[in-house]
């Protein structure tokens, strides 16, 4: 099958391309940023520039590459968009319009997007239920998550419309050995990166912060199931995907197990704190579990022990991480 990345230079995209080429499929990876060296590896990829933000050039390159399936990933991520919240709306909302255009008129039959837990913000009546389910009154506080309510509506319209099969999953937070995108849930992962180079990390989130978090590998899987699912399987185009919900000094104390001696404090940075808490504590991923039998591998203490050896790895290679 021929597949087409946009946005594959982040962080979900350095995994998935790699879980597609393993499984022999002929990749094609977009971005707007040249190939990064940790992607220079992968097999059976052609790497492509490719600015979502250009419906011109969007059309003429799908159209070129006809592919059967569109992995939309590109995206400017909560934090970063808040900072530029024209930029988050550029490429989230006119690049997600211009990408379910190309496949409307190209031909592309499936398309995946990437949602988040950013779609979901306090109500006026409360706080979310916990678990947070798939269909409540969505109402983001950042333009991400302005952008990402806004391209799973079009995802459902160009289903319905124009027959785009797409489906997608509200993503947790990610935690990977990779360069993070500039994403609210950044703390979690810096409380390893930090633990292995520096001996400890000031999360700029409170102790009891506590939002749905996901490791890679099981994020990855996800899109690849949902994307393969038999479309009669599904009962809807975006599905809640859960994993586990740890607190920031959870987080601490299960990498602990692995560094004893690392120390970890807190200083909340009120922007970001303020996003984490309008977010979900839990999801209930019920619908994903029963349409196409998704089902997470790794809880909390599963990831810490396959992390922490990739991140000192990552960092032996000289891919050295920012805190900020």
């Amino acid at each position: 099958m021929k597949i087409l990345l946009t946005g594959a230079g982040g962080q979900i995209g350095h995994d998935l391309i790699g879980a597609l080429a393993a499984a022999n499929h002929d990749v094609v990876s977009t971005d707007l940023a040249p190939r990064p060296p940790s992607h220079a590896h992968a097999s059976g990829s052609s790497w492509k520039r490719l600015d979502v933000t250009d419906a011109a050039a969007t059309e003429r390159l799908f159209d070129e590459v006809k592919p059967d399936m569109v992995f939309h990933l590109a995206a400017i991520l909560s934090a970063r968009g808040e900072k530029d919240p024209r930029l988050a709306y550029d490429v989230n909302q006119t690049g997600t319009w211009n990408v379910l255009e190309a496949c409307r008129k190209v031909g592309v039959g499936r398309l995946v997007f990437t949602s988040s837990i950013a779609v979901f913000g306090p109500p006026p009546s409360g706080p979310l239920p916990d678990p947070t389910p798939d269909d409540v009154a969505l109402h983001p506080t950042t333009m991400y998550g302005v952008t990402k309510v806004a391209g799973e509506l079009l995802c459902a319209y160009y289903t319905k419309k124009h027959n785009v099969d797409c489906r997608g999953v509200r993503f947790p937070g990610l935690i990977s050995a990779a360069m993070p995108g500039g994403g609210s849930s950044d703390y979690a992962l810096f409380m390893y990166v930090d633990a292995v180079r520096k001996g400890g990390y000031e999360a700029f989130a409170r102790p009891d912060t506590r939002i749905p978090l996901m490791y890679m590998p099981d994020g990855v899987r996800a899109l690849l199931e949902v994307a393969m699912a038999d479309r009669e399987r599904l009962s809807r185009c975006i599905y809640n995907i859960a994993a586990f919900s740890p607190r920031a000094d959870e987080i601490a104390a299960s990498v602990r197990r692995a560094i004893p001696e690392a120390q970890f404090t807190y200083s909340p940075d009120p922007r970001r704190q303020a996003i984490l808490d309008s977010w979900p504590q839990s999801l209930d991923d019920s619908a994903a579990r029963r349409d196409w039998s998704w089902k997470p591998r790794f809880d909390l203490d599963a990831m810490t022990d396959d992390l922490i050896p990739r991140v000192r790895r990552m960092l032996e290679l000289g891919a050295v991480l920012s805190s900020h």
